[in-house]
């Protein structure tokens, strides 16, 4: 059973790794937290071990590999839209912009504050981009979606704002002072959720990260110049 821990977890599923939380992993694989759970029939979500499987796609989904061949997004067809999701996430609001070819031009960010970007995307060391700004300054969603995680359970992410935006895109927002909305909100582009802060954080800045079917990508190619 051992020689297991080796391979490659199977279509839809991720396999635990040190350091991991059931919340990161749902950033990482671009899902709900809560989803994650009832798939996986788990009591307690802070108890989960190394090496452990977990499902990360809804039972049933079709799925193709990542590139990574640690996770899996859920795909179907030739339509981004038409892909699954869970039964959490609804239909997106309006102002999530042109997701159909799903790239730059495509979906349209709008700028979730005004701001120097202090700290650019390289998906290393930053897997988003750091806005500054003023503390108490409104954050607003970039995209119009659901709000699958609110809180401050992922080190190093103060108070955080995850919003699905489709079903390949998700944004996140990190380092907040108060957080505006909760999980299971509807939001629209441009809307408030949010207050700048430095939660997590030596400075009072946004952290902005947008996720491709979980995988980073730099959010200043999918948003318009300030």
């Amino acid at each position: 059973m051992q020689s297991g821990f080796l391979q490659k977890p199977p279509p839809g599923y991720y396999r635990v790794k040190p350091g991991d939380t059931l919340s990161r992993i749902a950033l990482e694989t671009g899902q709900n937290f809560h989803e994650i759970v009832t798939w996986n029939n788990l009591a307690n979500p802070d108890q989960i071990e190394v090496n452990q499987l977990l499902r990360v796609v809804p039972p049933g989904a079709v799925t193709a590999p990542r590139e990574a061949g640690v996770s899996t997004a859920p795909v179907a067809g030739t339509s981004v839209q038409s892909a699954p999701l869970g039964a959490d996430t609804g239909p997106v609001a309006s102002g999530s912009g042109d997701v159909s070819a799903a790239g730059p031009g495509h979906f349209i960010l709008a700028w979730p504050v005004r701001g120097p970007v202090v700290s650019s995307f390289d998906n290393t060391r930053n897997k988003g981009i750091d806005i500054g700004g003023v503390a108490g300054e409104p954050v607003r969603a970039a995209a119009g979606g659901r709000v699958v995680y609110a809180g401050n359970g992922l080190r190093g992410y103060g108070n955080l704002l995850i919003i699905k935006d489709n079903s390949t895109f998700l944004t996140a927002y990190a380092h907040n002072r108060v957080l505006l909305v909760k999980e299971g909100d509807a939001v629209i582009q441009g809307q408030e959720i949010a207050e700048m802060g430095n939660t997590d954080s030596d400075r009072v800045a946004l952290h902005f990260e947008l996720r491709r079917e979980g995988k980073p990508v730099d959010p200043v190619t999918y948003l318009p110049p300030q």
